[in-house]
């Protein structure tokens, strides 16, 4: 008789003698390669077939195919935690502020880590300035290859640290209610990725779902736009075209070429945008930044790469969003290009007037660089959020919001 406290595995053996030792026949699909990461949410694969099915996709390369990301992004997704989204989309439509290419969406900024520079949390601040323009729906963890990632950043934030395991399906709507600002923790809205914890621990080298993460996000298709920063600038085209197979409409793909998950502030960047033609089509174009394109200088990536604990660099983003920092300060110039960056994505600077608010004088920066983007205009507005006093107000009313939710 079975025992009824344990799972009953499904058997995959038939897909992994086809996935391994000869990938390239191309025995195997992308979708029966999400069906058999799905059934690990639901825990229903023992971790000895787990481990194998990560080994194989890990050193056929069939985890770092765009097919295979966007299927088993997508399955990712269906077994995320239920989020009711009329109810969402009822608070939302009340914050919308479209404004140029921007329609007022939400919006997403995420790198996929492993870089081994170690720099400062740049994306989750740069989504905390954007969110003074757009709606963010923030998706993040705690850090898996650094010291400090962005759950850690926020949680250790003064005055008032962010309670983000309080931010769950039943509470996001409230939190948008007082915010333009949600972060969605994944431990909380992907409760399947605990089944497979122990293995990737295990394995001890990156899987797919090192990548799957920024692809993840649980609300889907209700986000607008997002920029993603890879770690290899060979993932780079593979991730745009697994967003255009899943159907984004506005994205922007990003690898330093020191091979750095974020627009570099050292040097060039390679960029891979998905743009939207008069026919519904989308495509995939590759363009390269400089700092120079965002009017600001180069800055050594030793310069902002602290490589400090969770409270440390909680303080110099308290700074930041305080306009404690110098106007040239690396850090502060290096957030400055990807906020910078993640607006000409999100559509916002296109606009052909502004009026921010308070301290805005209106004088657009019209001047366009590599893929036809208003990068200047980008810092412009950027630099208005910290100047302003706007981030650090959507800030606090997140962080405040966060602990009034019950625990």
């Amino acid at each position: 008789m079975a025992d009824q406290g344990q799972p009953t595995f499904q058997d995959i053996r038939p897909l992994l003698q086809r996935l391994w030792p000869d990938p390239d026949k191309e025995n195997v699909t992308a979708k029966e390669i999400a069906d058999a990461l799905a059934l690990i949410f639901t825990n229903q694969l023992s971790p000895v077939q787990t481990g194998s099915l990560l080994t194989a996709l890990h050193f056929t390369g069939w985890d770092r195919r765009a097919d295979v990301l966007a299927e088993a992004s997508a399955a990712m997704r269906r077994h995320a935690a239920s989020i009711d989204l009329a109810k969402l989309e009822s608070v939302v439509s009340k914050r919308r502020k479209p404004e140029g290419k921007y329609n007022g969406g939400l919006c997403d900024i995420v790198g996929t880590g492993g870089d081994s520079h170690n720099t400062f949390n740049i994306s989750t601040t740069s989504s905390i300035l954007a969110s003074s323009l757009l709606l963010l729906a923030k998706h993040g963890n705690r850090a898996s290859t650094s010291k400090s990632g962005s759950a850690d950043l926020l949680m250790n934030m003064q005055p008032k640290p962010a309670q983000l395991g309080r931010i769950t399906p039943a509470t996001i709507s409230d939190v948008y209610a007082a915010t333009n600002y949600a972060f969605l923790f994944a431990p909380v809205f992907h409760p399947g990725m605990k089944h497979v914890a122990s293995v990737r621990k295990e394995l001890g080298w990156r899987t797919i779902f090192n990548l799957l993460g920024p692809l993840s996000n649980p609300l889907g298709e209700a986000i607008e736009a997002r920029m993603l920063g890879v770690a290899r600038d060979d993932l780079g085209p593979v991730f745009a075209e697994a967003l255009r197979i899943a159907g984004a409409r506005k994205g922007l793909v990003v690898c330093g070429k020191e091979q750095l998950d974020e627009v570099s502030c050292a040097g060039p960047t390679l960029c891979w945008q998905l743009v939207e033609h008069a026919s519904g089509s989308v495509d995939v174009e590759h363009f390269t930044l400089e700092p120079a394109d965002f009017g600001l200088g180069a800055h050594p990536l030793h310069t902002v790469s602290p490589g400090r604990e969770p409270h440390e660099n909680a303080e110099i983003l308290r700074r930041l969003l305080q306009n404690e920092l110098p106007p040239d300060d690396p850090i502060l110039e290096f957030v400055l290009m990807n906020t910078a960056a993640f607006l000409v994505a999100s559509g916002v600077c296109e606009a052909d007037s502004s009026s921010m608010g308070p301290g805005d004088d209106g004088k657009i920066v019209r001047e366009r660089g590599p893929g036809g983007g208003r990068w200047k205009e980008g810092v412009r507005r950027a630099r208005w959020t910290i100047e302003s006093g706007e981030a650090w107000r959507q800030w606090s009313a997140f962080a405040e919001v966060t602990n009034s939710l019950p625990a």
